[in-house]
């Protein structure tokens, strides 16, 4: 429609592309009906939608009148008639079929020739489901047309099932396919006999042209669109869960689905967006389909390593498509659901959760506990990101059951008894890896082990041919800048800083080896109880970070960064009103007072922009280009740390130039407490996330929290930012861009050898397809063998690690052998007695005594928690402010819980160098025991209240 201009013409298709057809309908109706109308706009509504195929919909408005409803309604029926047997329907001969079409009239030529491009360009099953979404927008009669096109080419089974008649018998089905009517009219089947009236009330209102145009008929680029987009009815009384919503799956998807579905053990390894979770989600349905028609129950477990995909894979995938007909549910930390995760097992058909939750019920059940769950309660596990199976991972820790249950029942069946059930096993990964190999025969023994590990008969892939997406790649090489003063400044800080603790660094400055250097000179001096090197090392780790910020981001952000710790530090030697003040060592002192001595200088270099780093030239140039050569650009930029990410993002939306260009940037980082950065909550990446994918942001800045399971909207760029790990995550990153015309750019400083790492990634990631091939072409007796050995290997190596720490937990001692002294001025706080656990995991000091040693700040970035517990406060010592965790609220009771971290730790009398986890510590503490606890404060507090009356 010419009439419609520019800016409301993209308004549309925007409309379109995020919330759907059908609003975007009402939008376009909008609009054609806003005053004032020119002349003619009735023709051209008329005439645009005749010349977009939708020939009954202009002659209605041609008419000016619905049609007759019998005739509607008939209709109606033969288009839903063909969604339900889709399925069957994509199997025809599509060449065969379209060149009938067409000389019947079915067709326009504009449609034989989309027809034939897209059985050209991919495949069979999609020219026909371009075939079908074609076909269903002709006048009424094409059904009838269309059942003669299938006898004359040969397909009486897809006549057959559209009909319930077969041709070849029943000549008055023949003779019905001449007629001009929809072959429904040839009398009443049978009601067990007739697909469309054996349908539920669902499916009653599942045509229009939208509903079609945008649903599994039309199968487009991305295979997450691969879905019947259906109007979902209500349920009576409250939201239902809607009408069923078919799985279609391409070509290559069915292939590698294969296997799974005739009940074998598999790893489906496909590229990032090529719908390996569709592909896991039709194995389900098929899996709880086949054993709900033996009569048997079915009970799948989804495993996913992060938080934020429980909820991805069960409103997006898996909850989806299969909730109209099972159970499914998503559990994770964050989850609402306040039963057990036992009783969820139960209650459920799919269970979505996070690996760890699934072990420690396995746990609990080995220990005999009710609560627990069994691996023979499972019927199928799909493990997401499965290439984590390998060494001390949860997952590989869930599967090392597996195959001890597996072998097991190897000697049970010899023994001719009965053995215990263990679910089929389906892993899904974008790539295995080759775990840093060099070789192509250690290359395939890695993916092999996790072959192994997951008692996988085989790995099922596409070879490279197959879809293969060319993507532009690149490297972007800047020159190290030559001036950079505020660098030297902050250098300077740290060589008086070693003057003055005598220590001398054989590294260079802001290097990743003077990071490793620093730490482990803080970790000898607190064990020494040489706070004076302790607290200095401590600042060198600081400035140092500060020298990486500055080489990666602003200058002003780096400062920032250190003022910021600086400004801390000082605040935590304050003390509250009414407190006695905190000691100040002599060289607390001495570097409090540097850092003012340069504070004003670094501030005055810092907005020079003469001497910014030029990889931020680069990169500033790399996002203009994107965002100006293309119509609609979205990309992501990965970086190393979080504050870079959080950095970018600002130094972003601070740059006017990004703003002209329509740039609408915001970062998502990692959700775990590791980093000093407060972490993001699941939450707030879930925000992110659909704000990216409603395009209210087009450019996401990311740590590699990003780059794996993530479920992000297509890209058309993606830059790794001076960021290069390892060739997993170099895939993973790169099949972020999903777009056509994508493109991977590298960019980085000369000399800092992340070009070399890439090259080194890219060879590794050839060696891994190539060692994939090759174990896929094995004989499958000597394939079996290797995988009976690696596992047999693997369980006897699980029996010695359980050995050792069996006979490590009967050595361990009281928990008086172990003393905790603050870190920082080394005095002595509590004693291992002294503590108990919480849920097996927080570790927390139950003395009266111990309240006196610390002091309660508020905790200000204090996040909203789903838990039993609360933490509403840090806990700081007394003497010197060393924070040493939070004040707990758990059950209504407050108790300090410790972060072993901060506390210098004596066990057998000897000072342990290095213990930054409890489960360093050989000592089991006892578990709290809150009833106990309970009394003793309600005792006290009638004692309280007898003495007030």
């Amino acid at each position: 429609m010419p009439s419609i201009e520019g800016d409301r013409r993209d308004l549309l298709k925007n409309k379109a592309r995020t919330e759907g057809d059908h609003a975007a309908v009402d939008l376009l109706l909008d609009t054609v009906l806003q005053r004032p109308r020119a002349d003619g706009w009735f023709r051209e509504f008329v005439d645009a939608l005749s010349a977009s195929g939708f020939c009954r919909a202009a002659d209605y408005m041609e008419i000016g009148h619905l049609p007759d409803p019998d005739l509607e309604e008939e209709n109606d029926q033969c288009v839903r008639l063909i969604w339900l047997v889709s399925p069957s329907l994509v199997t025809m001969k599509t060449g065969d079929v379209c060149l009938h079409c067409f000389s019947e009239e079915i067709i326009t030529l504009e449609d034989k020739e989309r027809i034939t491009a897209e059985l050209t360009n991919n495949g069979n099953h999609s020219g026909a489901r371009e075939l079908l979404r074609r076909i269903v927008r002709r006048q009424p009669g094409w059904f009838s047309m269309f059942l003669k096109v299938l006898v004359d080419t040969e397909h009486a089974n897809l006549y057959r099932e559209l009909t319930g008649v077969n041709p070849d018998k029943d000549k008055k089905g023949s003779d019905a396919a001449q007629g001009a009517g929809p072959a429904v009219e040839q009398g009443p089947m049978p009601e067990e006999e007739c697909p469309v009236r054996n349908q539920t009330e669902n499916h009653l209102d599942l045509y229009n042209e939208g509903t079609i145009e945008g649903g599994v008929l039309q199968e487009g680029l991305d295979p997450s669109n691969q879905i019947h987009q259906t109007k979902e009815p209500e349920e009576p009384g409250g939201a239902g869960r809607g009408a069923e919503r078919d799985i279609v799956l391409r070509d290559y998807q069915m292939d590698v689905a294969r296997p799974a579905l005739e009940g074998k053990n598999i790893i489906v390894c496909l590229p990032t967006g090529s719908g390996k979770t569709r592909v896991a989600v039709y194995i389900t349905r098929e899996h709880l389909d086949a054993r709900r028609a033996a009569g048997r129950p079915g009970k799948v477990v989804v495993l996913v390593n992060k938080v934020p995909l429980v909820e991805q894979h069960y409103s997006k995938e898996f909850g989806l498509f299969l909730k109209h007909r099972y159970k499914v549910e998503g559990v994770s930390g964050n989850s609402q659901l306040k039963i057990s995760f036992a009783a969820t097992v139960k209650k459920n058909d799919v269970i979505i959760c996070t690996a760890q939750i699934l072990e420690n019920f396995l746990g609990r059940s080995d220990c005999g506990e009710d609560e627990g769950v069994r691996l023979s309660d499972l019927t199928l596990m799909v493990i997401d990101e499965c290439h984590h199976t390998q060494k001390a991972g949860v997952y590989n820790n869930i599967m090392m059951r597996y195959l001890k249950q597996k072998h097991r029942n190897y000697r049970l069946r010899k023994e001719q008894k009965e053995p215990l059930p263990i679910p089929q096993i389906l892993g899904l990964t974008a790539s295995p890896g080759v775990g840093g190999a060099t070789a192509m025969k250690k290359a395939e023994e890695h993916i092999l082990r996790i072959c192994a590990n997951l008692d996988a008969c085989k790995i099922m892939t596409r070879t490279p041919e197959e879809n293969k997406k060319e993507q532009l790649k690149k490297v972007a090489t800047v020159e190290e800048r030559k001036k950079d003063p505020f660098g030297e400044v902050i250098k300077n800080i740290m060589s008086a800083i070693h003057a003055h603790v005598e220590l001398y660094p054989t590294c260079d400055l802001g290097s990743q080896n003077y990071e490793q250097w620093v730490v482990q000179k803080e970790r000898n001096a607190a064990k020494e109880e040489n706070q004076k090197v302790r607290v200095c090392a401590e600042h060198l780790r600081q400035y140092n970070g500060g020298l990486e910020l500055s080489n990666t981001i602003r200058m002003c952000d780096a400062f920032s960064f250190l003022n910021k710790y600086q400004e801390e530090e000082m605040k935590r030697k304050v003390a509250p009103e009414g407190e006695e003040p905190i000691h100040v060592t002599d060289t607390e002192r001495f570097l409090f007072k540097l850092f003012r001595e340069n504070k004003e200088e670094l501030q005055r270099l810092a907005k020079l922009p003469e001497f910014e780093n030029k990889s931020l030239s680069e990169l500033r140039a790399q996002i203009l280009k994107e965002f100006t050569s293309r119509e609609e650009a979205r990309g992501i930029i990965f970086t190393k740390t979080r504050r870079s990410a959080i950095a970018l993002s600002q130094w972003v939306k601070e740059n006017g130039k990004f703003d002209d260009v329509g740039v609408k940037a915001n970062y998502i980082i990692g959700g775990g407490e590791q980093s000093v950065v407060k972490p993001m909550t699941s939450a707030e990446q879930h925000d992110v996330l659909n704000k990216f994918r409603n395009g209210q942001i087009n450019l996401l800045i990311a740590t590699t929290v990003a780059e794996e399971g993530l479920d992000i909207p297509q890209c058309n760029f993606v830059i790794r930012y001076g960021l290069v790990t390892n060739e997993i995550s170099m895939i993973q990153a790169q099949g972020r861009g999903r777009a056509e015309d994508s493109s991977y750019t590298l960019v980085e400083v000369e000399g800092s050898g992340v070009a070399e790492k890439e090259t080194v990634n890219e060879y590794r990631k050839d060696m891994m397809g190539n060692a994939i091939a090759k174990i896929m072409n094995m004989n499958q007796e000597a394939y079996d063998k290797q995988m009976k050995e690696f596992q047999l290997q693997a369980i006897m190596q699980k029996k010695v690690q359980v050995t050792k720490k069996e006979e490590k937990r009967r050595k361990s001692d009281s928990p008086a052998e172990v003393q905790f002294s603050c870190r920082s001025c080394n005095k002595h706080v509590c004693g291992g007695e002294d503590i108990e656990i919480i849920e097996e995991m927080h570790r927390v000091n139950v003395s009266k005594q111990f309240c006196e040693h610390f002091i309660k700040r508020e905790n200000t970035s204090l996040q909203e928690r789903l838990l039993d517990y609360d933490t509403n406060w840090f806990i700081v010592c007394k003497r010197c402010g060393q924070r040493w965790g939070s004040m707990m609220l758990y059950r209504g009771i407050e108790f300090p819980c410790l972060h072993v971290k901060n506390f210098l730790v004596t066990y057998k009398g000897k000072k342990l160098n290095k213990c930054t986890n409890w489960r360093e510590l050989a000592v089991r503490f006892p578990a709290l025991d809150y009833a106990t606890h309970a009394s003793n404060l309600v005792e006290s507090s009638d004692e309280e209240e007898e003495q007030e009356d």
